[in-house]
């Protein structure tokens, strides 16, 4: 039987910034459920060095490092939202300042790439029927925020008939 510990997760994402480390640690636990501040380490001059917080659970570390480093996509976040409503709020408070993508991307102020996504997409998209994949996708390909009765509709579409 496993007994639960009060050990740190294994893997902790550990997140560059240019000086706005504090201000993205604000930022992003005043989104989440269940967030908050664990620590501030704080330089000589009192800026903050590294941070430490928790968002919905899963703990973050911030450093100001610098601008030698800038966020890609080729790292990003995946927020599970069950519902529309869920999706509309992320996507409006996570976009505010940065911009939206595509099939649910968006890059936040801080240029950290961030994927709101409901989990029946990936259900859809492996539906059974390649047809209602097929349609599944090419709906989604439209999209900047995902829009979940749209993927339904999709799915759901009597498909073309040819003559």
């Amino acid at each position: 039987m496993e007994q639960a510990t009060n050990s740190p997760q294994k893997i902790t994402p550990f997140l560059w910034f240019d000086n706005q480390a504090e201000e993205a640690m604000h930022f992003y636990t005043s989104i989440f459920k269940n967030s908050k501040i664990n620590s501030v380490v704080r330089n000589g001059a009192g800026g903050v060095l590294t941070a430490s917080f928790t968002l919905n659970g899963q703990d973050f570390v911030a450093l100001n490092g610098g601008p030698l480093y800038k966020f890609t996509e080729a790292i990003s976040f995946v927020v599970n939202c069950e519902t529309q409503d869920e999706i509309d709020s992320m996507w409006e408070q996570l976009s505010a300042g940065g911009e939206p993508g595509r099939c649910g991307w968006l890059k936040d102020k801080y240029g950290l790439s961030w994927q709101v996504v409901p989990p029946v997409l990936p259900k859809l998209l492996q539906h059974p029927d390649p047809e209602k994949s097929i349609r599944v996708m090419q709906a989604m390909m439209q999209m900047s925020k995902i829009d979940i009765p749209a993927l339904i509709r999709a799915a759901e579409a009597e498909p073309a008939k040819t003559t």
